[in-house]
């Protein structure tokens, strides 16, 4: 099973998006802390709220709480700064893909922690981001693609 980690997400509309995402591919979802929004948000309720029932969601305070309760997490950071398009990360089963806040990305303490395997969208330079559930659905289809798309129906 995959794993979806958001460090302090801002929109509840992406994380609503990204939440129904999870559950439709069977990946488990974990959420930074602090938050910007409750879960309980009508933008969230109304991206796939009503779908997380089928979703394996996990709260932590800040980083290091959930690298605490993950001391094996083989982490990959998706950012712009990645040397390595996305295509080329190396994904395996339990992988842990880790997406920044909206507005700032991922802190480069924590990319430095695991540079070697930051991986990208190649996008054109002239844009500076891309919307984050869309990041979030292409890597995850990527990895997922790399995996035999396990348990889902082709």
């Amino acid at each position: 099973m995959l794993n979806i980690v958001l460090f302090e997400p801002e929109k509840p509309a992406n994380t609503g998006n990204i939440g129904r995402t999870c559950a439709a591919v069977s990946a488990r979802l974990h959420l930074i802390e602090p938050i910007s929004f409750s879960l309980s948000d009508s933008h969230l309720r109304r991206a796939g709220m009503y779908h997380w029932k089928y979703l394996d969601v996990t709260r932590y305070s800040n980083f290091e709480d959930f690298l605490l309760r993950n001391p094996d997490a083989k982490v990959i950071p998706v950012e712009t700064s990645g040397k390595r398009c996305y295509t080329e990360g190396d994904y395996e089963d339990g992988c842990y893909l880790l997406f920044g806040k909206e507005s700032t990305g991922i802190p480069e303490e924590i990319l430095e922690r695991f540079r070697e395997n930051v991986v990208r969208i190649p996008m054109k330079s002239e844009v500076i981001s891309m919307n984050l559930s869309d990041c979030v659905s292409i890597v995850l289809f990527e990895a997922l693609r790399q995996l035999g798309f396990p348990e889902l129906r082709l």
